[in-house]
């Protein structure tokens, strides 16, 4: 199973989550001289612009110049609408990174949605020569009430997805409907994964993500990377209901 950490407060989560993220980049640029890094919306934007440049300032090595970051989803609206993934990291964290900042890959917004997964892929296989599944170093994944995680939604046709890597909906059940995601075949994929989810909105979800043998499990429960590590980031309002072996921060 899954190591799950419960802090007392998404601050101390998010303190923690930008530490891993900075050690990582370290790490990964000390040893293959970049970092791949694949980003979530939603509440990881604030919790990643209050503490990640902290984080990075403290960690020698970690070198934002030397990253690739990409987005694992995005939903079709222009950059300056507030439902932009790209235009909020944009705004509220790569604005804050040292120039010239990472190289960044995102979903061209102007596009139909096939038109745009497609144009993502190739984007992604530029950036990742030679890999017929492209193997970020570390995905930052988020979780939604109803269990979904990037835009794979539960009974969406999507989670049987085996082909393609990088696909379009244009039907998703949360508002915007028109989306670009990654598919579970290129998310297990990844080195490590960090699945992050707060509040009491979440808890019934996780209980059923981390405890239960489901025949239909919630999207984000077929996150399993193949060979890499997959770590769970919770704060204690989201993990109210758990009843598993976690381990419990300071202060929780």
């Amino acid at each position: 199973m899954a190591a799950v950490s419960v802090f007392p407060s998404p601050r101390e989560l998010g303190a923690a989550l930008a530490r891993l993220v900075a050690e990582a980049a370290a790490a990964a640029v000390a040893s293959e001289g970049r970092f791949t890094l694949g980003l979530s919306g939603g509440s990881m934007v604030e919790l990643l612009a209050r503490e990640l440049p902290p984080a990075l300032s403290a960690t020698p090595g970690a070198e934002p110049a030397r990253w690739l970051v990409a987005f694992c989803d995005e939903r079709l609206v222009p950059p300056e609408h507030p439902d932009s993934t790209y235009g909020a990291y944009r705004s509220q964290l790569l604005a804050q990174l040292p120039p010239p900042g990472p190289q960044v890959l995102s979903v061209r917004s102007e596009l139909d949605p096939a038109a745009a997964a497609s144009d993502y892929w190739e984007q992604l296989q530029r950036a990742f020569p030679g890999e017929a599944v492209p193997q970020f170093e570390l995905l930052l994944l988020g979780v939604g009430p109803d269990g979904h995680t990037c835009s794979l939604f539960p009974g969406h046709a999507l989670l049987q997805e085996q082909h393609s890597l990088v696909a379009a909906l244009q039907d998703s059940p949360k508002p915007p409907r028109a989306r670009v995601t990654l598919t579970l075949p290129l998310l297990n994929a990844a080195r490590s994964v960090l699945l992050v989810a707060a509040g009491a909105s979440k808890a019934a979800a996780l209980k059923r993500i981390l405890e239960g043998d489901e025949e239909e499990p919630l999207p984000a429960a077929r996150v399993r990377p193949r060979s890499g590590r997959l770590r769970w980031l919770l704060d204690e309002e989201a993990a109210k209901e758990l009843r598993i072996p976690v381990e419990r921060w300071p202060g929780s």
